[in-house]
């Protein structure tokens, strides 16, 4: 059975939810629109420590006031470098308690995959607005399970996805809802890096935390062929592979897919743990867009088939986005990318590991 076949409609159809269910609601989605939204990280890696919380010193609309850690070693340079105080720093275990706190408007959620679920229910049912990194969860249920929890306590749940953010792959989605270069034929997407992951404790090699190059590199794949067509896929084919299996034994190393949209349009993506692709071709019945790179951190750049250069922005990407949200809970707007989307992806993603576990087979949506 096809699922929405027109993203424009799907996100319609979320963002109005979203306003049906502020209603009635004032004092927990509209917060003083001059008061600056205060954040608490959870999960203090690699991305949190070096693109978030710098990113949150550059915002207008936000404030890094608390941290949320399973590494108590961490904690004192944290306090140290952003000024928390020991009453705005949980473990995993004391998130709960976070509820208490009117420092903290919003839990961002940084830790593994396979734990967002856990630690973002947790952070709604505190009565905290929810912004929860890419990859949303693992599977559709976990991802639908945190969209509930966030209705059912009345607070906003958006997914880390800064390039629909970023203002050239923004042109790029402007130029298939206005068809700009005709109807868009075909989307090239790829997303991956050449490198390792030695450490055995890596999450990233291990399948119950959402390792694999498909959950981390593949959803920016399979977001930008969803947002550079506008439109919803009916049907995915697609192949996981590893091929250095002393690292890479319980999660796909590389994954190719085939996402076929209503009308004739596909969409071919790659990523990998093995390979550097950073690529959005898109192809109109009147012309062409191409991205190279176009999910950097910075230097997003492109052009098009009638000479138009899409130069950097120069902006913190994660800076640009954090503002973004705050200013939907600030404004009791709906968020630009909300939970529906993070669904999406990995209702895609789950079905990509599926088609590569029957040898390739179509697997409908």
């Amino acid at each position: 059975m096809s699922h929405s076949p027109s993203r424009r409609d799907f996100l319609k159809r979320a963002g109005s939810a979203l306003a049906v269910s502020t209603i009635g609601f004032p004092s927990v989605l509209l917060p003083n629109r001059d008061r600056t939204i205060g954040v608490a990280l959870c999960g203090l890696g690699s991305y949190a420590g070096g693109q978030l919380a710098p990113g949150l010193q550059k915002t207008e609309h936000c404030e890094l006031r608390g941290i949320v850690t399973g590494s108590p070693e961490k904690i004192p340079r944290w306090q140290q470098r952003y000024d928390i105080p020991d009453a705005n720093v949980y473990s995993y275990e004391t998130l709960p308690d976070i509820a208490d706190n009117d420092d903290i408007d919003v839990v961002y959620i940084v830790t593994p995959t396979g734990v967002h679920a856990r630690d973002a229910i947790k952070a709604a049912k505190a009565g905290k607005h929810v912004w929860c990194e890419k990859p949303m969860a693992m599977n559709e249920e976990e991802c639908q399970a945190v969209i509930d929890a966030a209705d059912a306590n009345n607070v906003q749940l958006t997914i880390g996805y800064r390039l629909q953010h970023e203002p050239n792959n923004r042109t790029v989605m402007r130029y298939a809802e206005e068809e700009t270069y005709g109807a868009v034929t075909e989307v090239k997407a790829g997303a991956g890096y050449d490198g390792a992951h030695p450490d055995p404790d890596n999450w990233r090699r291990d399948a119950e935390l959402g390792g694999g190059a498909l959950y981390d590199m593949g959803v920016y794949s399979i977001n930008a062929a969803r947002y550079a067509t506008g439109l919803e896929p009916v049907a995915v084919t697609g192949r996981t592979w590893s091929e250095r299996d002393d690292m890479y034994s319980e999660v796909p190393e590389f994954a190719e897919f085939t996402l076929e949209f209503p009308g004739g349009v596909t969409a071919t993506g790659e990523t990998s743990f093995g390979k550097s692709t950073n690529y959005l071709d898109v192809t109109y019945t009147d012309g062409w867009c191409r991205l190279r790179p176009y999910q950097s951190y910075s230097g997003v750049q492109g052009e098009t088939s009638d000479g138009t250069q899409l130069r950097p922005s120069g902006r913190d990407q994660q800076a640009r986005q954090m503002d973004d949200d705050a200013r939907a809970i600030k404004n009791g707007e709906a968020p630009l990318v909300p939970g529906e989307e993070g669904l999406a992806d990995i209702r895609i993603v789950n079905a990509i590991m599926e088609s590569s576990e029957k040898d390739g087979a179509r697997i409908e949506l």
